[in-house]
């Protein structure tokens, strides 16, 4: 899956004191879209110094890959030749994977740092904390880390076959139900509502599979398996679901690349590996 880098060791331990480096990667955030060199690559300290004359002391560290370090900015600059703004969905096709795996990671970070510069309480200018990856109101005292959405994807079987359903908008392949966590749910509630909401059917036995961190949406994706209660009808979500269709294991179509919790979850389905 897209967060499966090895043998590189993604190391997300928070440091104050780093010094970047002339080939350490440079993240410049803004308003849900990155700054990439020639479209494919991320820029290094080196480029960012050079052509957005941008000092290393201004620069936020994030994590690091190995010994590769990855800093963040979200000042707004202006594009340079071979040097433009693009959407963060780039670097789920970037290669190699482990960079667009660091990439998409680096400005989940940046899109929390870019909406919380003052404080939420007082209007204050936040601070970067000494001793943890937080930010601090110097005014007020408050506190706050970044946000991570829990979220659940199932796989509803009947006997031999899996329920896949498409999205109205946005991604255009088979997916399976899914939805966020809300507040006062576990997950295994959220899985009964959102089954209940989309599709208008029931399940029993909800067994855990995987998760997924997903930075293109800030979420903890957890997956699921459940049977379902009874083969009644399908009640579509029409404001959020295009379509919803029984599968038999042999009529799965392949459609997607595996880096998502979801095909990884189609696909083991097909292999006859879930256990029901």
């Amino acid at each position: 899956m897209f967060q499966d880098i090895q043998p590189r060791v993604f190391h997300n331990e928070y440091k104050i004191n780093t010094v970047p480096i002339d080939d350490d990667f440079v993240i410049i955030f803004s308003e849900g879209k990155a700054i990439l060199k020639n479209e494919r690559e991320i820029p290094t300290v080196t480029d960012v110094e050079n052509n957005f004359q941008m000092k290393r002391a201004n620069l936020t560290y994030l994590f690091a890959i190995n010994q590769r370090q990855f800093y963040l900015s979200v000042a707004k600059v202006v594009e340079q030749p071979n040097y433009h703004y693009e959407n963060i969905r780039v670097f789920s096709t970037l290669s190699p994977e482990w960079l667009g795996f660091a990439g998409a990671t680096a400005c989940q970070l940046g899109l929390w740092y870019e909406t919380h510069q003052y404080c939420g309480f007082c209007g204050h200018e936040m601070e970067h904390s000494q001793n943890e990856r937080a930010l601090d109101c110097p005014n007020c005292g408050r506190r706050i880390y970044p946000k991570i959405s829990p979220a659940i994807i199932v796989g509803i079987i009947n006997d031999d076959k899996i329920l896949m359903t498409k999205y109205l908008s946005g991604y255009n392949r088979y997916a399976l139900v899914a939805g966020f966590n809300e507040i006062g749910e576990t997950l295994e509630d959220t899985v009964r509502r959102e089954i209940h909401e989309e599709v208008g059917l029931s399940v029993h036995d909800i067994q855990y599979y995987d998760s997924q961190p997903w930075a293109f949406s800030s979420s903890l994706l957890v997956g699921f398996f459940a049977k379902l209660d009874k083969a009644i009808p399908i009640t579509l979500e029409l404001d959020e679901l295009s379509e919803a269709k029984w599968f038999k294991r042999e009529d799965i179509p392949n459609d997607d690349n595996g880096l998502r919790l979801t095909w990884n979850m189609i696909e083991a389905f097909r292999d006859n590996q879930v256990n029901f």
